[in-house]
């Protein structure tokens, strides 16, 4: 008999995964970020549904019927649903990731893409299948008037669908990207009647609340509705937005997720870290004069939105045009892999590798490398470097939030100078005390890491602490359990 629960969470991706050993055994992989540490607050009855990524996770599901030992997921009741790896595939990389990723973050090459064909058609019927998967597996799972949080828009679909099917319960979606504006969403097959632009925000709208990490991503939301669905928007009593369309109406808000400030302090000070901080510190070396180098740190993945190209790009103008640097600066830029499945993100990935390797021939001497670039994920390492750094660059092109930009003031030794994209979600909380630069003026992001440099150690002191300060104000746990007291008011 299943056990049906009171609060249920759905994410593409779940709180742990598994690979397989050579001998047959099972390892599990704890995970971290905000819904791990969010769904850790939840007290009493609640089920994580997530989809299987990989073969261990499969074989964990096999051998467990989709229902994971609590021994390897912190004591979290998980379901782990193994979708056909063909659907899964379509759905998660020809969906997903090549479709709503790119015109959320408008990304597409528009003289060559997107290009909607019976390829597209074939992908779109498996995030259709995807997403049902998932609708059935709450239905199933959840208690009368259960409150359900979906997330992101890996799920878009599964909010309406699951209405259908069980029509007494809460259900929210929370959407961790940016959303795109009019314009560019009906870029999508926009037939009002059943196209794609509209199936996506019609499954939202199946939600009684819809949330976004800022006021902007909420705003374009529900302009999209009124322009490609009709639907209309007024001011709730309570300041939220409400959305009505054919009959339903779903309240719209905003969570900004913000980082988790005792977990990144005490892991930040664990051993692992002061040897990362040792060998990195080597890596960076002493100037001509015997002073320790200054530090511009990144850290990344190689997703087309961080814009670390044109960042390099921006660092070797700084030193065209402030030759002071030369010897005195390192751009500490850890890039790691992401999406090597698909052909633009091996192609990007290779192009940061070459970046680099271009500015330190041009510019780098026997005892002096300028940047210093890591692709091989290590949190740890990432920790070490926050805590280094003089001056942090986070210049994406488009991004949620962007959760580097408050984890660094928090951990940063020293203080930190944060250069801040204006299209980065964080900005509208740290816009004050950060210095904002439009990403794809590689000029003026060369001025502002100039500027970053040369800041007084006072006044960049200041200004980590009030950024960290704004950074911490909704952690992961009150994050999301304000969605979740908001869903059940």
């Amino acid at each position: 008999m299943v056990t049906r629960h009171q609060v249920l969470v759905a994410s593409n991706r779940g709180p742990v995964s598994y690979s397989v050993g050579e001998g047959g055994d099972l390892t599990a992989k704890r995970g971290g970020g905000g819904l791990v540490s969010g769904l850790s607050a939840v007290k009493g009855d609640a089920v994580w549904v997530c989809a299987a990524l990989g073969d261990g996770d499969r074989e964990a599901v096999r051998r467990t019927e989709g229902r994971l030992d609590p021994a390897d997921t912190g004591g979290q009741t998980v379901r782990m649903l193994d979708i056909p790896p063909e659907v899964f595939s379509d759905a998660y990389n020809g969906i997903a990731n090549s479709v709503l990723w790119f015109v959320h973050h408008m990304l597409y090459q528009t003289p060559l893409e997107p290009a909607f064909d019976t390829a597209f058609d074939r992908q779109w019927r498996s995030y259709e299948a995807y997403n049902a998967a998932f609708a059935d597996a709450l239905a199933e799972e959840a208690a009368e008037g259960a409150a359900v949080l979906v997330q992101d828009y890996h799920l878009t679909l599964v909010p309406g669908m699951l209405r259908e099917r069980r029509p007494d319960l809460r259900i929210g979606h929370f959407s961790h990207t940016p959303w795109a504006p009019p314009d560019y969403f009906r870029m999508l097959p926009d037939d009002p009647d059943g196209g794609v632009a509209a199936e996506v925000l019609r499954g939202i709208l199946g939600a009684d609340r819809a949330a976004f990490l800022t006021q902007r991503w909420a705003n374009a939301f529900t302009e999209c509705c009124v322009k490609l669905l009709g639907a209309e928007v007024a001011v709730g009593d309570d300041g939220e937005m409400v959305v009505t369309h054919e009959g339903r109406t779903t309240r719209v808000g905003v969570h900004g997720l913000g980082a988790d400030a005792d977990f990144l302090r005490e892991r930040s000070r664990r051993p692992d870290v002061d040897e990362r901080m040792a060998a990195l510190r080597e890596q960076i070396g002493l100037d001509r004069d015997g002073n320790a180098r200054r530090t511009i740190v990144r850290v990344d993945r190689t997703e087309l939105s961080k814009n670390i190209v044109r960042g390099l790009h921006a660092y070797r103008r700084l030193l065209d045009d402030h030759p002071e640097w030369h010897d005195r600066v390192v751009h500490v830029a850890f890039a790691y892999p992401s999406r090597q499945d698909l052909a633009v993100y091996r192609d990007y990935t290779a192009e940061v590798s070459r970046v680099a390797e271009q500015i330190n021939a041009a510019y780098g001497t026997e005892d002096w490398t300028p940047v210093v670039l890591h692709v091989k994920d290590d949190f740890a390492r990432s920790l070490a470097a926050y805590r280094l750094a003089d001056v942090a660059l986070v210049n994406p092109i488009r991004d949620g939030m962007n959760l580097v930009a408050k984890e660094i003031p928090v951990v940063s030794d020293h203080g930190c100078a944060l250069v801040l994209s204006r299209e980065a979600g964080a900005f509208a909380e740290l816009a004050e005390d950060a210095i904002t630069v439009n990403p794809y003026d590689i000029g003026a992001t060369a001025d502002a890491l100039h500027r970053a440099l040369s800041m007084e150690a006072g006044e960049r002191a200041e200004r980590t602490k009030r950024l960290a300060a704004a950074a911490t104000a909704l952690p992961p746990t009150a994050w999301f359990t304000g969605q979740l007291d908001a869903l059940r008011s």
